[in-house]
């Protein structure tokens, strides 16, 4: 009881100092000129997003890290002779990476050469499987996370070598399916906090605290930049914030062993990379004919005329059913 108390309060400290700091970090972003290119076969009412200040991720990145490290700094430092809370290094480090990663995506997109356009997708997708496959080796093999546990058998299955190649393709799949959600004013932002409260949930059942308190840290920041992300959007997450929160919801599902519940928990994200990858080979294999009128889905559903806080609110209902769900079955 103790830890859910201090986990939820440590939640409402990130939230107050993200949204303190949103009002400066919008007044940077509109100075430099930092906002959003609306690609143009997007629903025509898109084209009021124009402009809106972009790479937003940073707004709960730096506060997520600042309260990380200050809360575990004893064990960071090894001052301490318990190394658990130092567990958090590795979610810390893929979400520095991945913001990294994004924020160059980001700026190409805006100044860079391929304005409008951003990073080429093959070289960004190389440094995700580069920096997957590291993750996961520590994960594996430094870390020594349980590898797969299954809803209704009480023992860890052991996936030996094969726990690499699939924790990295986990980590860059729930990666890029973030980048798909994050298309409408406060969805990427809803469902990763639900998914990531999901998991803080099946961590503190298994009584690794710092990893729970990380999550709902995380989740703390998430609720600040929906302060200036909600409909109509002040401010948008970007690759820098998309590409880290599906990165670091797939490091944490890895974490507590419980990582098949991601089909169940992270079902919207699913939804959008599976809805984005039939369109392709269906327009490819028709020669021009599409199966959806545009992915990813939530595109598609705007197009058959739900406004954009429908999708939004639908696919979030749809998000803490499947988060319920997936912790439920987590504990079976």
């Amino acid at each position: 009881m103790k830890q859910i108390a201090l986990s939820l309060s440590l939640a409402g400290l990130t939230f107050l100092m993200t949204a303190i700091w949103g009002g400066p970090l919008l007044r940077i972003l509109r100075h430099y000129k930092i906002g959003k290119i609306i690609r143009v076969e997007e629903p025509g009412h898109h084209g009021v997003k124009m402009g809106t200040p972009t790479m937003g991720g940073v707004l709960f990145i730096f506060p997520v890290l600042l309260f990380s490290g200050l809360l575990n700094a004893v064990a960071l430092i090894g001052v301490s002779e318990s190394g658990v809370g130092r567990s958090i290094l590795v979610p810390m480090a893929v979400m520095v990476c991945y913001a990294i990663l994004g924020a160059v995506d980001d700026w190409e997109g805006i100044h860079g050469k391929r304005k409008g356009e951003g990073m080429r997708a093959r070289t960004k997708f190389i440094f995700q499987v580069i920096l997957a496959l590291v993750t996961a080796y520590v994960l594996k093999y430094w870390m020594k996370v349980p590898d797969m546990y299954f809803p209704g058998l009480f023992f860890d299955i052991k996936l030996g070598w094969l726990y690499v190649p699939i924790a990295a393709f986990i980590i860059v799949a729930e990666s890029n399916a973030m980048n798909f959600t994050d298309g409408l004013d406060g969805l990427a932002g809803l469902i990763a906090s639900t998914a990531i409260a999901a998991f803080g949930a099946i961590a503190l059942m298994q009584e690794q605290v710092f990893i729970a308190r990380f999550c709902f840290i995380l989740v703390g920041g998430l609720f600040g930049f929906l302060w200036f992300n909600v409909h109509p959007a002040e401010l948008f997450m970007g690759d820098t914030g998309s590409l880290p929160l599906g990165a670091v919801l797939a490091v944490v599902a890895l974490m507590t062993g419980q990582w098949p519940m991601l089909l169940i928990i992270g079902i919207i994200p699913l939804a959008e990379m599976v809805s984005d990858v039939i369109q392709i080979v269906y327009f490819k294999w028709t020669k021009g004919k599409r199966f959806f009128k545009m992915a990813p889905i939530h595109l598609h559903f705007e197009l058959l005329g739900w406004s954009e806080t429908q999708v939004v609110q639908r696919f979030w209902l749809i998000g803490l059913m499947a988060a319920l769900i997936g912790i439920g079955l987590s504990q079976v």
